[in-house]
């Protein structure tokens, strides 16, 4: 297939994300030509996107592309793309469950999955890990509803609910929940714990590296000491979590953690990881989360765990909180972690290169 002139395409809120969603067969099966077309829809590079559909940000700058699956358990797949805003980059080096929350409305109003009267379960591949997630959809008289009272912060207004199961997240992208094979590895001076349970992230105590962890998104985003200091420890760490040079990749994540502030487990400021993030990402949440309950971690010390095998953990961030509902096994590992999102269909149509 050559680079179309323009194809169809849906645009979709999903959670705090926004991007395109496009059926697999709707775009150029060379990947070097599905990049270059992506590159121009969005209008990269440029910080501003302005030739282009994507919004100046990396969160509004991001691609999902779905098709039916041929595998046991599993309707559909999902392969997310980031696409950079002020670099010619699309990468495929991470999930985004932010964006995995429309991939469900998305399927069924394709035709992927057939609707339910009441409520639809849509299991999900992703493919940039190899992970599974179950989504379920409100779809009364069989029909997706984005109408509803849910309400998850940093988006405004409710929507309709849209739960998310992950299972067997460990690992997915570095080989192991622990990659370096420590709950603590000292990075630069830094205590930090290397951790990828659905999304590779390092987790630091704020205050080690100079900062409350409380501070907006502007305040970090216009901290060039900070992003300077931060960005070395993530060079540092590529090769210990078998991600190799991570200089040009969009993981792992950093992640600034400090004593919760307004009754959760735990404050965080996200980079993501050369910006501030608005919020956090869901699978950067379950990653953090999950550092909050190893002894000794730099999470550990400073978050609020409560008591079960069945804990709920409100992560803080700039504009709210997001919360992770985690089960343990009899030795205290995660073995599942579910969120609650939201997500409305914004447009359909055609986006032209």
């Amino acid at each position: 297939m050559s680079e179309p002139a323009s194809t169809r395409v849906m645009w979709m809120r999903g959670g705090t994300s926004k991007g395109a969603f496009f059926l697999a067969e709707d775009l150029p099966a060379d990947t070097a030509a599905r990049d270059a077309f992506l590159l121009r829809i969005m209008g990269s590079p440029d910080p501003r996107q302005i030739d282009g559909m994507g919004g100046a940000d990396p969160l509004t700058s991001k691609v999902a592309v779905v098709s039916k699956s041929t595998r046991d358990g599993a309707d559909v797949d999902y392969l997310f793309l980031q696409v950079f805003v002020d670099q010619a980059i699309v990468s495929d080096a991470q999930n985004c469950g932010n964006i995995l929350a429309g991939i469900g409305p998305f399927a069924i109003e394709r035709g992927l999955v057939a609707a339910e009267d009441g409520e639809t379960r849509v299991r999900v591949y992703l493919v940039n890990t190899g992970q599974r997630a179950e989504i379920l959809v409100q779809t009364p008289g069989a029909r997706v509803t984005y109408a509803g009272d849910a309400r998850i912060d940093g988006v405004p207004g409710t929507a309709a609910p849209i739960p998310l199961e992950f299972r067997e997240t460990a690992g997915s992208s570095c080989g192991a929940l622990l990659p370096s094979g420590n709950a603590v590895d000292v990075v630069e001076g830094v205590p930090v714990t290397l951790i990828d349970n659905g999304m590779p992230c390092v987790v630091l105590k704020a205050e080690d590296v100079g900062v409350t962890g409380y501070e907006d998104r502007d305040t970090l985003d216009a901290d060039t000491a900070l992003k300077t200091r931060i960005e070395a420890i993530r060079l540092a760490v590529g090769a210990r979590m078998n991600l190799g040079d991570v200089r040009e990749k969009s993981v792992p994540k950093m992640m600034l953690v400090a004593p919760p502030k307004n009754g959760g487990a735990v404050t965080v400021r996200s980079f993501i990881p050369h910006r501030a993030h608005a919020s956090i990402g869901v699978l950067g949440a379950v990653s953090v989360a999950t550092a909050c309950l190893l002894p000794g971690s730099p999470a550990a010390e400073v978050a609020v765990i409560p008591e079960g095998r069945r804990k709920t953990l409100s992560v803080e961030h700039p504009t709210g909180e997001t919360t992770c509902v985690m089960e343990l096994d009899e030795g205290g590992a995660v073995t599942s972690a579910a969120m609650l999102r939201t997500a409305r269909k914004l447009m359909d149509g055609e986006v032209f290169a």
